[in-house]
């Protein structure tokens, strides 16, 4: 049997960046864990990016900017290397109005109690004249992984002079994955396996890691087969057994009886059997009657209401009223 791992183990986190630990890995799932959850992590977390902007009414990504060093095509990679936090599932809208010569930096947006930047600090474009202008609006929204404009084309027109980018949504900027070989029980062939998590500041190491597993476990458990067998009601009564044709030819081993009851009838029949062989007035009527005359007997032992356990009894076997008083009356 394939042991389960150790519980991780949290070697260092400084809040973008974490080391994680996992003993105790069976030999060969170090490396194949460490790659899914490196993969996930990588691909799969949520976060909130730049998507689309406008800048000086520009018509397109080569308009050229007057008194601005960096043209559209730079800008737009700045933009892209913005990191928000992003407090609410709906898109956000940051501006900025900036004059005189100067450097123009992400904490020159203006505040938004919906958006937290976590790098204020990151250039955007410098101003080369007093008379320079710059005023730009940017849109941000949450997302999973990298997404290109063409995955974005959305259906309802954009103003004009808005500029689409591609946007990289994903929170998690670097995950490293180390497996080396260690000691459990007399096997030294055990895996252990290493995570190195660094985040952009918007999300947690340890949050990212965590959500990883629960969607590699979403994921697996959709995968798994489960043959899922109707459970059908049962009558509510004998009455109901003794109406239901569908139970008329079902052998008495199938009934969910006890086995108390199945070894009874077992016995009872035999010792009618005997009775058989011994009176000649039973041997006067045909075999079918004969065993029809087993079964009654065996469930006349098991119950004294026989015409409630009636519906268990083969058709070909089942005993009128008639016959049964004739049958009693003769022996």
């Amino acid at each position: 049997m394939i042991s389960l791992p150790q519980k991780p183990k949290v070697i260092s986190n400084s809040g973008s960046e974490a080391v994680v630990e996992i003993e105790g890995l069976y030999p060969g799932y170090g490396l194949t864990l460490g790659t899914a959850l490196r993969r996930v992590m990588l691909s799969s977390c949520e976060g909130a990016a730049a998507t689309s902007f406008r800048l000086n009414n520009a018509a397109h990504e080569f308009s050229a900017l007057p008194n601005i060093k960096e043209d559209l095509i730079e800008i737009s990679l700045n933009l892209k290397k913005l990191r928000f936090k992003v407090f609410g599932d709906e898109s956000q809208t940051l501006t900025m109005a900036v004059k005189g010569e100067r450097e123009v930096r992400a904490k020159d947006f203006s505040k938004n109690s919906q958006v937290e930047l976590t790098n204020p600090d990151a250039l955007i474009a410098t101003l080369t004249d007093k008379k320079a202008v710059l005023e730009l609006e940017i849109r941000v929204e949450k997302g999973v992984g990298y997404s290109t404009l063409e995955e974005r084309r959305r259906k309802e027109k954009l103003p004009i002079g808005t500029i689409e980018i591609d946007a990289n949504f994903s929170p998690v900027v670097l995950v490293n994955s180390e497996v080396e070989n260690m000691r459990v029980g007399e096997k030294t062939n055990y895996n252990r396996l290493r995570l190195y998590i660094k985040t952009d500041g918007t999300t947690d190491p340890l949050q990212a890691f965590d959500y990883s597993l629960s969607i590699l476990t979403e994921q697996f458990s959709a995968l798994r087969y489960e043959e899922t067998v109707a459970e059908e009601e049962g009558p509510s009564s004998f009455a109901d057994l003794r109406d239901n044709s569908e139970v008329a030819g079902t052998a008495l081993e199938e009934t969910g009886l006890s086995g108390r009851v199945y070894q009874a009838k077992t016995a009872l029949f035999a010792a009618g059997f005997l009775m058989i062989l011994l009176n000649p007035k039973i041997l006067r009527f045909d075999l079918s009657f004969q065993l029809s005359f087993l079964a009654t007997l065996g469930l006349l032992y098991i119950s004294p209401h026989i015409e409630k356990f009636a519906g268990f009894l083969p058709r070909k076997f089942l005993i009128k009223e008639s016959a049964v008083a004739t049958l009693s009356a003769q022996i």
